[in-house]
């Protein structure tokens, strides 16, 4: 599928959580269909600056959104209620967003690890993924990877996010 481009604005959502994010009409969202399933997850390209993985997300009013963090609209020079230029794309990646190095060599070097986080909804592996990703020390990215795989290792391939939490907070403290 080639990428749709389309004009659109930034607007905010105030239903109990406040969101800046980027229009998608349902012509465009209706657009994204992949071997008769509708695709969810998108690469998107604002104005010209990098992509990034993005979920479409319904609206309630029969249109989509994208989030848009607070730093990224900060660091794309964006504003609520300004036009922007959209390219939207299928994201064929594996889990939907880009994979940190160093949680991809962990996984690869524990067998058992990977496989438990494998078995693990789409989500929750994104989620997992997030946690390290957000980490701009390496070693922290490495010794975080490595506790998530302890923990579904430990917990027979379930994640509870209290606990990972708890492990993870006497490393946070040491960088």
């Amino acid at each position: 599928m080639k990428p749709i481009k389309f004009k659109t604005t930034i607007g905010m959502l105030s239903n109990n959580v406040y969101y800046d994010h980027i229009i998608v009409p349902k012509e465009i969202r209706d657009k994204f269909r992949v071997e008769g399933k509708s695709a969810i997850r998108v690469l998107c390209t604002v104005n010209d600056n990098d992509y990034f993985h993005a979920g479409l997300m319904p609206k309630g009013d029969g249109d989509y959104f994208i989030i848009m963090k607070k730093a990224r609209m900060k660091a794309f020079g964006l504003e609520i209620g300004q036009e922007i230029k959209v390219q939207l794309e299928v994201d064929t990646s594996k889990y939907g967003m880009r994979m940190p190095e160093e949680f991809e060599e962990v996984l690869g070097s524990d067998p058992e690890g990977e496989e438990r986080f494998e078995q693990l909804t789409d989500g929750k592996k994104r989620n997992l993924i997030h946690m390290v990703a957000t980490v701009k020390n390496t070693d922290l990215r490495i010794t975080k990877s490595l506790i998530i795989l302890d923990h579904l290792k430990t917990n027979e391939g379930k994640l509870d996010h209290k606990l990972l939490l708890e492990a993870m907070k006497p490393k946070n403290r040491k960088y």
